[in-house]
This record gives structure tokens, sequence and C-alpha cells, in this order.
């Protein structure tokens, strides 16, 4: 997985993709400096290389000589743009200011100031100067965006007026010629202190606005009939669940992809670029994820359910029975926890099957589980509709306290009237991602547990397992932002 590592190991930010001729653009900031925007480059939108910077703080007295913030990068006629925030020092970074530069052919860029970029917040829209309870003005993570011969560029911005943690907004700038015109909020939820990284689509018949909430870092979403028109929620308005963060969308290939990077527990600690989802709509017009296409691509071998072999009982528990017909399995434990497992041929691969539950008992798939029973174990509550994946096991280390039960990420799944539903699992490095009927349901980075057994387990409940398969993946390149020494 791509970390942008050099000294603190950890150093990805927000990013931006753009697709061009068949290759994958990332740009992304280096946290926690924020002194300049990297840049790499991939063939499949999974495995990235780094190449020259693209762009670096400006020079003592410019407008961006503090740090360089979120960006989008995108084409306008024959040149490439980056659209980008930047801070400077005279004002102690707290006026946040969108600038651009442009390049011929996305590996050098020039800096411009032209017509009224930079450009900043200002009334009677947004927050200014004088207006500002904070101290500091949001104005920055712009996403361009034309249509019908009109441009715009949507920022994280503050509304003039409002309870102080609740301005948060998506901004609205038109651009028209060398003028800029500060148009009023897009979206004003009156929710959230910040709407972080907004980006918009059209999908389907309806546009659709992504933002970054960092009260509980989850990335959500609104939707609208008409692009400057009313926006709107979902019951449901969650896109991707806790820890991934700054999503952006790009089109490839005819499809609309949604990448973000993943932190682990604190802001500064294992930050990571995921492979991408991809988007599409359900038949009520709701967002749905579903697996990039290029997993498929990548898929070396295809294990049949039949030649899974040999399938075991782990913890020997004398309540726990499984009948094992080729590509039907049945199986059941009465009283207490059983592992059916079997092995992997491969670290990295895509399990996918259908789980049908008979009764009301607990059950779920678990992988990367050794002897002992330790590694990752997915539960599906086929009553409430919730899909939970946490860490298990023992630790040796405190003998006090000689477990390790740590929930990772959940999400809610719709369960047929039947509890017969389909999963995907992929396992690729630290990468989990597990789709329930097709959609993606979680998805995140974790590095506790790696071994070879994975499986289907139950407590007190009968599952059977039929249509399944195991496609094995080429090991992942780990590769990091710094270029290893030749």
């Amino acid at each position: 997985m791509y970390a942008g590592g050099g000294f603190s190991d950890w150093e990805i930010g927000d990013i931006d993709v753009f697709v061009h001729n068949g290759v994958y653009h990332l740009f992304h900031l280096i946290i926690p400096n924020h002194d300049y925007i990297a840049h790499a480059i991939s063939t499949d939108g999974i495995s990235w290389k780094r190449v020259d910077n693209a762009l670096f703080v400006g020079n003592p007295g410019a407008w961006d000589d503090d740090m360089l913030w979120t960006m989008h990068a995108t084409r306008r006629g024959d040149l490439f743009y980056i659209f980008y925030t930047g801070l400077a020092f005279k004002d102690k970074g707290r006026t946040q200011k969108i600038g651009i530069a442009v390049s011929t052919d996305l590996i050098h860029w020039e800096k411009q100031k032209t017509g009224n970029f930079p450009i900043g917040t200002c009334a009677p829209h947004y927050e200014d100067l004088s207006n500002n309870p904070r101290g500091w003005l949001s104005f920055r993570d712009p996403y361009y965006y034309e249509e019908d011969g009109r441009s715009f560029l949507f920022v994280c911005a503050r509304a003039a007026s409002g309870p102080m943690s609740r301005r948060g907004c998506v901004g609205v700038l038109e651009l028209s010629g060398n003028e800029i015109l500060l148009r009023p909020p897009l979206l004003y939820p009156r929710m959230y202190d910040d709407v972080e990284c907004p980006c918009i689509f059209h999908m389907n018949g309806h546009y659709y606005l992504i933002g970054s909430i960092r009260e509980d870092v989850k990335v959500r979403y609104w939707f609208s009939a008409g692009l400057l028109g009313e926006y709107h929620s979902f019951h449901s308005d969650v896109l991707l669940p806790q820890g991934n963060y700054a999503a952006r969308v790009v089109k490839d290939n005819g499809h609309w992809l949604l990448y973000n990077f993943y932190y682990m527990k604190q802001v500064n600690f294992k930050r990571v670029l995921p492979p991408p989802k991809q988007l599409d709509t359900d038949e009520n017009g709701r967002l749905i994820l579903t697996s990039f296409y290029r997993w498929e691509e990548k898929a070396n071998h295809a294990i049949r359910q039949s030649e899974f072999q040999p399938v075991r009982r782990l913890l020997d528990n004398p309540t726990a029975s499984m009948e094992i017909q080729g590509n039907e399995w049945h199986l059941q434990s009465r009283s207490g926890y059983e592992l059916f497992c079997f092995t992997s041929p491969s670290s990295s691969y895509i399990w996918e099957g259908r789980l049908t539950v008979e009764g009301l008992g607990k059950c779920g798939i678990f992988c990367d589980v050794d002897l002992d029973g330790n590694g990752y174990f997915i539960a599906f509550d086929v009553v409430n509709g919730l899909v939970k994946i946490r860490t298990w096991g023992c630790n040796p280390a405190n003998l006090k306290e000689d477990f390790v039960f740590q929930d990772l990420q959940s999400h809610v799944f719709i369960v047929p009237e039947d509890r017969s539903f389909t999963f995907k699992l992929i396992r690729y490095g630290n990468y989990i991602e597990l789709s329930l009927g097709g959609i993606v349901r979680l998805t995140l980075i974790d590095y506790t547990y790696s071994a070879p057994l994975l499986g289907l387990y139950s407590a007190s409940s009968r599952i059977a397992l039929t249509e399944s398969t195991l496609k094995t993946l080429p090991e992942p390149d780990l590769e990091y932002g710094s270029q290893a020494a030749e």
C-alpha cells in the first residue's frame, strides 16, 4: 500500500487523482509539514511510483510561503491545471486562499498569478476578517467543475452567520473570464464545523456532492436534481465508514472512482492510500460503492469451493458439525463457537460466495487466523442488519488482560428475507474490503494479523456456504513514497 512515507513513515495527506491517457496521477499533501505537493503515477490505480514533486511552498513573502493544502488537478483546454490551497506566514497561516498552477505534461508545473488568483473568502456570503469567530478562515480544498459553458470552483468554506461550530458549508466560485464571482453556498447543512474536500459529479440523473466530516471522520454525500439546486440527504448519508477521509472522485474508463486516504486511530498515525472503490446508484438514486473493476484483471487463479480441502474444525467443539458436499457446505455449532477453516494458497485473494443463515445464533467469516484462533473476525447480525470487523486473539504481553478484542469498523446492510446473501472479501497486503450483496460495506487497512487460515464461524447457528470461489491475487508492491536506494 502507498503511504508516501519518509522519515515519519506515514506522510500522505489529502489526495487527488487525475487519469490521462491510461495513466493515473496521484497528487497528495505531505503531513505534517505541508511544504510540497507530491506526485505519483500508476498504470492500474493501485500500485504507485513517485515522480517529480508537483509544487513547493512559495519563497519568503509569497502568498503561499507557509503551507500548501488540498488541491484538484484538471484539464482546461490544452493545459492542465492544479487549483490548490495556500497559507502565508504574514498572517500566521490563518487565512486560506486558492491559487493555480499550470502544466503541459502533468509533470512540470508553474504557479500563476492571473485574474483574481489567489483568491480568499469574503462577505457577504462567507466569513471574512471582520466576521471570524474561530480566529482562522476556511477557504480551501478547491474542486473544479464545468457544465454548459460555465466554470465553477467548489470549496470548503464557512457561512457568514450561524452557530460557530455549525457554519461549515460548500462555497461556490464562478470563473468568468478574468472575473471570479462568489455565489451563495451550494450546501449549508448547519451541522458541521467544516465540509472538507467537497467534490461533485453527475450520475444516473442526479448530481451528487461528497464531503468529508471531521466530527466523526466519515465521508458523507448529498444529492440534487440540478448542479446549483437544493441538495438533500437520504436517511443514511454515510458513503465511507469511519477512518476513510478526504475522498475525491475521478472518471476512469466510464467508471466513477472514489479515492481517499485511510488512517488508524490517530490523525498522524498510519495514513495509507487504499485501492479505490467504484460509485454507482441503487433503484432509489442512493449512492453505493462497488469493488474496483481492475480487481478481476489482477486475479491469477480461481479455486472452486470443492477444492478448498481440507476443511476442519479448529476449536474441536463437540457440539459442532459440518456436512461438506462439494460446492455446498452446511455448518453448525449448537453451543459455543466453532471455526470451520481451510488454508488459502495466497495471502492476497478474493474470496466470494453465498451465505445462508438458519436460526438466530451468531455467525460470520474470518481471515488471517492462526492455529490458536487469533485473527480478523467479521460478524453478521442478520436480525439488525449490522456487519462488524474486529481483531480477536491472545495478548501474551498482558497476562492480566490476555486477550485482544477490538472493533475496527462497522456498517449497516440490508438483510434479505431469506437471510441468504452474497459476500466478497478482498485481502490485499494490509487492505481489507468486504462487499455484501455487491455493495462495499467495510474498507480499511490493518496491520495486526497475517496468517493462512480463513473460513466461517458459528455459535448456536446453522449456516450454509454455496457458490464459493477463491481467486488468488499477486502480492502487492509495499512501496512508500520515497524511492528505495538502488
